[in-house]
């Protein structure tokens, strides 16, 4: 029996829906929490679709807790788990949580536990991921790593940590043409990539289809870390045509072969980011979204920004600013 909270996010997609389903029941949760969108306007098959993802969640036969939480309107991807979540943690502290496409192996279930344990009262970790996506990198001799990258295909977070989520991200213009993001990589691909991505959540937060840009927004303003394993613990299966996001079946990351974690994990002595590990991500997940390298001097341009004192990098963005036409 899971003492942990789970949470399922579903939609319109039962056949998914039940392979998650299958292995949250082996793993029997005490509590189990069910966030799910409603039919969106205009498809006829739509709305027969998202009640037989719904009655696939009507088989636990488990001592279990069931809360539902079903929106009757479609309120797509970005509003439904952003409020759904801000639901959960109304009523559970800690959670696990997983949507209809990823599929855990047994052990996630026990690392996120034990994680979520240990780091229940260090504001410095707020996210416990179930893929490290490190494809090719040398195994270290510890059970996970902390990083500064949140993949969300099945992941932990605590009440504490999402009370810092805020889906409209109103902070972004304080921080837009400030150095903030160099802080985070000095990557110019990935800030300019950041940066499309918060202006375009910040400016269309009623029609956004996302949630997660702005949970890496949250935890990166407070400084936050993820805790990710070496291996793969979920395997997400929605890259196909019906899925809103995950389309290519062909993509490097779809449909991963999960590899159980072993047990008694070994933990790090010390709670510092792997930048190495973080360069993993950006070559083996954020590549197909950047545009190509910088120049040699855009890269040596950033280099030399990011060890000037923060005083004297906050001035010149904000000539910058002044300069900029309009």
């Amino acid at each position: 029996m899971l003492e942990t909270p789970v949470v399922l996010m579903i939609f319109n997609r039962p056949d998914t829906t039940e392979r998650v389903f299958t292995e949250i029941a082996k793993a029997k949760p005490r509590v189990l929490l069910v966030v799910a969108d409603g039919p969106r306007a205009g498809r006829a098959d739509e709305a027969g679709r998202c009640a037989a993802a719904r009655e696939v969640v009507d088989r636990v036969d488990w001592k279990c807790d069931v809360l539902t939480n079903y929106s009757d309107v479609n309120l797509g991807c970005g509003r439904r788990v952003a409020t759904g979540l801000s639901w959960v943690f109304e009523h559970v502290d800690a959670a696990i949580i997983l949507e209809d496409d990823c599929v855990p192996d047994p052990t996630f279930f026990t690392f996120c536990t034990e994680l979520l344990e240990k780091y229940r009262d260090d504001e410095r970790v707020m996210h416990v991921g179930g893929s490290g996506f490190q494809f090719g990198r040398t195994q270290r001799r510890f059970s996970y790593f902390f990083a500064r990258n949140y993949p969300s295909w099945g992941w932990a977070t605590w009440r504490r940590a999402w009370r810092h989520y805020d889906l409209e991200i109103r902070l972004w213009p304080e921080l837009r043409d400030t150095d903030w993001l160099l802080d985070i990589t000095d990557d110019a691909r990935v800030i300019d990539h950041w940066r499309a991505m918060f202006d375009r959540a910040y400016a269309v937060v009623d029609h956004v289809n996302t949630w997660d840009f702005q949970w890496t927004f949250a935890c990166w303003v407070q400084n936050g870390l993820s805790v990710l394993p070496h291996g793969t613990l979920v395997s997400n299966i929605g890259f196909r045509e019906d899925a809103t996001h995950t389309r290519g079946a062909s993509d490097p990351i779809a449909n991963l072969q999960t590899v159980p974690m072993s047990f008694p994990l070994y933990h790090p002595p010390c709670v510092l980011r792997d930048r190495e590990a973080d360069r993993a991500f950006v070559d083996n997940v954020l590549v197909p979204y950047l545009g190509p390298r910088p120049n040699v001097y855009r890269r040596f341009r950033e280099r030399c920004l990011s060890v000037l004192p923060a005083s004297i990098r906050t001035s010149i963005s904000t000539a910058k600013s002044l300069l900029r036409p309009g």
